[in-house]
C-alpha cells in the first residue's frame, strides 16, 4: 500500500502538470484571452505556465518546513487532496484569473507532495540498496501520468460532444481537468493505514527532532549541495518547461498537422504528447537501473546531461522545421534526456541532509531552483518567440540547449554524498 499511494501521488503530479500544454490553448481561446498567436495570447501562455510555479516555489517551500515539523505522512495526504480538488475547481473557470488561481492552488499540492513523498518513503526503507529501488521505480510511475494525460486527452476530444455539458459547452480542457480529481479517492480510503516515517516520528517523541531552519541548509557543511542542486534543478525545469512542454504548441505549425482537421489535429498533438512521456519513462527506468550500479552521482546526472546537448538542438532547430515523424522521434528522446534528470533528484537528495532538514533542503532545491525559478524558462520562450525568426520552435530550442549547458557546468560542483545511509 506505501508504494501505491506514492506511485499514484507521483502519477498524478505529472498528469497535473502536464495537462496544462495539452489545455492551455483551448482553454485561453475559449475563455477570450486574447487573439490566437498574438503577442498578447503568448504573454497568457507564459503566464499560465509560470505565475502558478512561482505559486508553487513558495508555498512549496512552506510545505517542505512543514514536512519537517509537523510530519511526512500528513502533510502528503493534504498535498494530493490539494492539487486534486484544485484541478476540478479549475474546469469550471469561467475567466482566465479564476482558471490561473485554480492552477496555482494545483501546482502548490504538487510542488509540496513531492518534497513530503520522497522525505517518506526515503526514511521507510532503511536498506540503502531497497530504498534506491523503491525512489527510483515509484518516481517511473510519474511518467505514466504523462502517458495516462496524453492517452486520456486523445479519448477525451474524441467523445467531448456526447459528454454532459460544462458551463454551457463541450470543451475537452474542460473533462481534463475535472478528471484531475481521481487521485483524491484512493486516499481518502488509504490515509487510516499509512504509516508515518518511522525515523522522523522516533526522533519526535524523544524529543530529539530539532527544528528546522532555512537559513540552516545554507551553513557550510550544506551550502554547496543546496545551491548546486538549485542551479540544476532550475536548468533541468527551465528545459522541460521552456522546451520539451512547448511541442504541443510546435505540432500544430507543422504543415502536413495543419492539412487535418480539426480533431484528427488535436488528437496528434496528444499521441507526440504521449511519445515524449513514453520517453520521460525509458528514462526514468534507465535511472532506476543505473541508480544502484553506478556508484558516482556526477557520473550518474552526466550520462543524462551530455547527450541532451545533441539531442535538444536536433528537435527544434532540425527536426521541428522538417516533418512531423522527426518531431515524434526527437521529442522522445529529448523526454529521455529531460525527465530522468528529475527521478535522479529523488534519489541523491535524501542522502544529502539529515531528518530535521531533510524535506527543507529538497524543498529549496525541486521548489525555489525548479518549480519556481526553472519553469520561467516557459515565460522566456513565449517573450523570445515574437523576437526569433524561427519563432517558437527556435525560442523553445535556445531555452532547452542553455539549459543543458548550464546543468552540465553546475554538476562540477556536485558533492558526492559520504556513504550509502541517510544521514539522521
Amino acid at each position: 500500500m506505501i508504494i501505491a499511494i506514492a506511485a499514484i501521488g507521483f502519477l498524478f503530479d505529472t498528469y497535473e502538470l502536464l495537462m496544462l500544454p495539452l489545455i492551455v490553448r483551448p482553454a485561453l481561446v475559449d475563455l477570450h484571452a486574447a487573439p490566437v498567436d498574438s503577442a498578447a495570447f503568448n504573454t497568457w501562455v507564459g503566464v499560465m505556465f509560470y505565475l502558478p510555479a512561482v505559486a508553487g516555489g513558495l508555498f512549496g517551500m512552506l510545505g517542505g518546513y512543514l514536512t519537517d515539523v509537523v510530519g511526512r505522512r500528513r502533510v502528503l495526504v493534504w498535498s494530493i487532496l490539494v492539487y486534486g480538488v484544485s484541478a476540478c475547481g479549475a474546469a469550471f473557470a469561467t475567466s482566465v484569473w479564476t482558471l490561473l488561481l485554480f492552477r496555482c492552488a494545483t501546482f502548490v499540492g504538487v510542488c509540496v507532495e513531492f518534497v513530503a513523498a520522497v522525505a517518506w518513503l526515503a526514511e521507510l526503507y532503511a536498506d540503502p540498496v531497497e530504498r534506491e529501488r523503491v525512489i527510483g521505480w515509484t518516481q517511473a510511475c510519474a511518467s505514466f501520468g504523462g502517458l495516462l494525460v496524453s492517452a486520456a486527452y486523445y479519448f477525451v476530444v474524441s467523445i467531448a460532444p456526447s459528454l454532459p455539458a460544462v458551463r454551457g459547452g463541450h470543451g475537452p480542457w474542460r473533462y481534463m481537468l475535472i478528471s484531475g480529481l481521481i487521485p483524491a479517492i484512493p486516499l481518502i480510503v488509504a490515509r487510516p493505514f499509512l504509516p508515518e516515517s518511522p525515523v522522523w516520528i522516533s526522533k519526535k517523541r524523544a524529543g530529539e527532532l530539532r527544528r528546522p531552519g532555512i537559513g540552516e541548509i545554507f551553513r557550510p557543511r550544506f551550502r554547496t549541495v543546496t545551491i548546486v542542486a538549485a542551479v540544476m534543478m532550475t536548468a533541468g525545469y527551465a528545459a522541460s518547461f521552456g522546451a520539451n512542454l512547448q511541442v504541443p504548441r510546435i505540432v500544430p505549425r507543422l504543415p502536413e498537422v495543419q492539412a487535418m482537421a480539426a480533431v484528427a489535429r488535436e488528437q496528434t498533438v496528444g499521441l507526440v504528447q504521449s511519445l515524449q512521456e513514453l520517453g520521460g519513462l525509458a528514462g526514468r527506468i534507465a535511472l532506476a537501473l543505473l541508480a544502484v550500479r553506478v556508484v558516482s552521482r556526477r557520473a550518474l546526472v552526466r550520462a543524462f546531461i551530455v547527450p541532451g546537448l545533441v539531442i535538444m538542438p536536433f528537435v527544434f532547430f532540425v527536426a521541428a522545421s522538417r516533418s512531423l515523424r522527426l518531431v515524434e522521434a526527437g521529442t522522445f528522446l529529448a523526454g529521455f534526456v529531460t525527465v530522468a534528470q528529475f527521478s535522479f533528484w529523488g534519489n541523491y537528495l535524501p542522502r544529502m541532509y539529515p531528518t530535521h532538514l531533510r524535506g527543507t533542503g529538497e524543498s529549496f532545491a525541486a521548489n525555489i531552483g525548479g518549480r519556481m525559478f526553472g519553469t520561467g524558462g516557459a515565460m522566456v520562450t513565449a517573450q523570445l518567440t515574437s523576437l526569433m525568426p524561427g519563432g517558437l520552435a527556435a525560442a523553445a530550442g535556445t531555452v532547452g540547449v542553455a539549459s543543458f549547458v548550464v546543468a552540465l557546468v553546475a554538476s562540477a560542483w556536485l558533492p558526492e554524498p559520504k556513504g550509502a545511509e541517510l544521514p539522521t
